[in-house]
């Protein structure tokens, strides 16, 4: 072999070498949750007859942040608060912000006034603007936490938690990480059901002050009703705040596992990596288009519309009650690298998705 030959192979060693080394970095980046236990300090949140909603939700919060911890080492945990402490719900965003989050999950129980028959059961909400009184009335209890702070009306911008006008805002809202925020919400209510055998109260959408506040996919879980003797028994207990916690857990698990996987899928495309469906580098291929999707609404928008923040044109596809608009077209992924980038400083979670006669390739 020449000495040329052996510089080459040497050469070409030690690229591929830093090619999958970077691959590797980017595919195991460190991702961050930030759990919020509700209420806290001077506020105690909702009155069970023998209990507070600030120390139930910190225990799961805590019992939650174990679970992540002892199972997922490439996972950072950020506590809003890890004791008996009161913040506030802007300081709570703020942390999640400061830390780049990739999600935010808030932990709440519910009750209603102990002269009504107290329902029980488990629902967990995203962002939105409430459907019906029952979920504005959540979301009241929730946002009155902002009396406990100073000069509360000039901070959150004259917002009255007990005056429904004040709601209106959320109306006009386009949630960009709503579609992240239904898939948690959606696993994490279908394990507190099946595994944790609570009620049933859905998957919600409501004006939460403190995930209007957070800039990454978010859900407010509501643990149960502290007002209904039964339930408020097992709010309480070692054994029922142990179950909450796992199941809370398994739909962390199961959202992480999908984020992964399609944050795997992304990199090796982008990088020209070997696709198992080409048997090869991914190339164009007949029939499928590549999109960037920017985020998702219960809404329907048109061109043009202050929430697309000046991209033109703007499309969209229907996947169950959502409108998700998508920003480019394209047969190549590839394409849509250096738009990608651009995007994101407008629209923080964008991501390439594939589509097939109009449909998302899942």
């Amino acid at each position: 072999m020449k000495p040329s030959e052996r510089i080459l192979i040497l050469l070409l060693g030690v690229f591929l070498t830093i090619f999958y080394t970077t691959s590797l970095t980017a595919q195991s980046r460190s991702f961050t949750v930030v759990i919020d236990p509700g209420h806290g300090g001077r506020d105690p949140g909702a009155l069970g007859s023998t209990s507070k909603e600030k120390d139930i939700v910190l225990s799961v919060g805590l019992k939650l942040g174990k679970l992540i911890e002892d199972n997922h080492p490439d996972v950072k945990v950020i506590y809003t608060r890890d004791k008996d402490v009161f913040v506030p719900l802007n300081q709570r965003a703020t942390i999640a912000n400061k830390a780049h989050a990739d999600l935010f999950i808030s932990l709440h129980c519910n009750a209603l006034d102990r002269r009504k028959t107290s329902p029980q059961g488990v629902e967990t909400f995203v962002l939105g603007l409430h459907r019906s009184n029952d979920n504005l009335d959540v979301a009241k209890a929730e946002n009155a936490v902002i009396m406990y702070e100073d000069d509360y009306s000039v901070k959150y911008e004259g917002f009255n938690p007990n005056e429904p006008e004040s709601y209106i805002i959320f109306e006009f809202m386009a949630n960009e990480f709503l579609d992240q925020s239904v898939q948690l919400a959606s696993l994490v209510q279908n394990q507190l059901v099946s595994n944790s055998k609570r009620v049933n109260r859905n998957v919600r959408q409501a004006g939460f002050l403190v995930l209007r506040e957070v800039a990454m996919p978010s859900v407010l879980v509501e643990l149960g009703y502290i007002s209904n003797k039964q339930e408020e028994n097992y709010l309480k207990s070692s054994s029922g705040q142990t179950s909450l916690a796992n199941s809370i857990y398994n739909g962390f698990r199961e959202y992480k596992r999908e984020h992964d996987k399609k944050s795997f899928v992304f990199s090796n495309r982008n990088l020209g990596t070997p696709d198992s469906r080409s048997g090869g580098v991914v190339q164009s291929i007949g029939g499928i288009e590549y999109r960037i999707q920017i985020f998702a609404s219960v809404n329907k928008l048109e061109n043009g519309a202050p929430e697309f923040k000046g991209l033109v044109p703007v499309d969209f596809y229907k996947d169950g009650n959502l409108y998700k608009y998508t920003y480019g077209k394209t047969n190549n992924p590839n394409d849509l690298k250096n738009e990608l980038r651009d995007v994101k400083k407008k629209f923080k979670d964008a991501f390439i998705i594939e589509l097939e006669n109009g449909k998302r390739v899942k």
